[in-house]
């Protein structure tokens, strides 16, 4: 499951069962990309904090499977298999459209974003990508280019904390040797107006 010790929930003391309260799934299932953090519970409510509120909360104006999108081309980036894994499922649901899914994951694993989306939403992907593998090379006219493309500044906004989101949390699963073992995967918290609600179901 990961490199280091974790804590499961009927193991928790009290202060970290009350944040699992908090975070679980079905039968007390806690994903692992959460579990990671027992030894230090106070960086899971930071993450989750973070979490909830770049790709989970109503006052995003950007699609939320574009969102999702976003962080899933990162993870593949960063060849980080198990949140691709998670949020496909995620994708998936939001979109209700398996085949439209698949399309998309295909035009991700061969670098053909450009023929899936539309020039705007492309736009948003190419700064994502260059957050991910080239951020000595962004400078404002990036900045401008995603005006230009049809972005408001607080759309670029969401786009820069996904994709930034996605990248603290790629390298803290990929540094620890997360895996998806035992997870329900696709579970996410989608109370969007309640940011305090980070059930995942």
């Amino acid at each position: 499951m990961s490199w280091i010790q974790t804590i499961n929930y009927e193991d928790a003391d009290p202060q970290l069962k009350k944040i699992y309260n908090r975070v679980k799934g079905p039968n007390n299932t806690i994903d692992n990309v959460l579990s990671i953090h027992s030894l230090r519970p106070h960086s899971l409510l930071g993450h989750m904090t973070l979490y909830k509120s770049v790709l989970h909360n109503s006052n995003n104006t950007l699609p939320k499977w574009y969102l999702e999108s976003i962080g899933i081309y990162v993870s593949s980036l960063n060849t980080c298999d198990y949140c691709i894994r998670h949020h496909f499922e995620g994708l998936k649901r939001l979109l209700n459209d398996d085949t439209k899914a698949h399309k998309f994951m295909e035009a991700v694993h061969t670098e053909t974003l450009h023929n899936y989306f539309d020039e705007r939403y492309f736009e948003g992907l190419k700064y994502a990508k260059a957050l991910t593998l080239a951020i000595e090379s962004i400078t404002q006219r990036d900045i401008e280019k995603l005006k230009t493309a049809g972005f408001s500044e607080g759309q670029i906004l969401e786009i820069n904390q996904v994709a930034s989101y996605f990248n603290y949390v790629n390298r803290m699963v990929l540094g620890l040797g997360v895996t998806t073992k035992g997870d329900i995967l696709g579970l996410s918290p989608n109370e969007s107006d309640d940011p305090s609600n980070w059930e995942h179901k």
